[in-house]
């Protein structure tokens, strides 16, 4: 019998308890639900600053205009996960991603499976880039 490893969505997206967790666009109470029982340093909206993570919707390349503002919410060892479609529904693609990350000074370095439906693309602020 093979075995088979999967572990739960929030681990695999680097949601700890006490990290502080912003959802922008994300319309799923689902998921804010799972994150709200993780941490309580939770924001539907507009992030605080020194956010650890932030998770955006985003279902097209004008959606993606908003990372440089995110970026300037999140802690120099933060990350922006980018949630959008994926398969034949998908409106944006990698790419896009990718090309809006570079052009807010962020760098892709992980993609996890959001949902059935969603995949997810994580931002992060250059180690360069990031005061000492």
């Amino acid at each position: 019998m093979e075995r088979v490893y999967t572990a739960p969505r929030l681990d695999k997206l680097g949601v700890r308890p006490g990290v502080r967790v912003a959802i922008v666009g994300i319309d799923d109470p689902t998921f804010a639900g799972e994150v709200g029982e993780r941490t309580l340093d939770v924001t539907l909206g507009p992030p605080l600053p020194d956010t650890d993570l932030i998770f955006l919707g985003a279902d097209a390349p004008a959606d993606l205009a908003a990372l440089a503002g995110l970026r300037a919410s999140i802690r120099p060892n933060g990350a922006i996960w980018v949630v959008s479609r994926k398969g034949p529904a998908a409106t944006l693609r990698d790419t896009e991603v990718m090309a809006a990350a570079r052009a807010a000074d962020l760098v892709d370095n992980k993609v996890v499976a959001f949902s059935a439906t969603h995949t997810s693309l994580r931002l992060v602020i250059p180690v360069a880039m990031r005061p000492p």
